[in-house]
């Protein structure tokens, strides 16, 4: 998530009545729910990781071992089992 300084985008008045709550600190707002994001959609790391996935499950299905799939995506060997056999 990238900062923002509030001098660059608000109005001086609603800063001012930002600052009787806080003071040198950081807010988080909240997208309105319509507006919401998945997790992963705007860095596009979400789609990367499907993508490596996809790649994992067929490259068990062509015979690749848990075992070498893990070592070669530096993951456990669990973390391929849950990729491989998820549905």
């Amino acid at each position: 998530m990238k900062y923002i300084n509030a001098n660059e985008i608000l109005p001086d008045s609603l800063i001012q009545e930002l600052q009787k709550y806080v003071q040198a600190g950081y807010i988080y707002i909240p997208a309105k729910d319509q507006q919401h994001k998945s997790w992963g959609e705007l860095t596009g790391y979400r789609k990367e990781l499907e993508k490596r996935n996809q790649a994992i499950k067929t490259k068990y299905r062509k015979g690749c071992s848990v075992e070498s799939l893990a070592e070669h995506y530096n993951l456990s060997l669990s973390a391929i089992k849950k990729i491989i056999y998820a549905y």
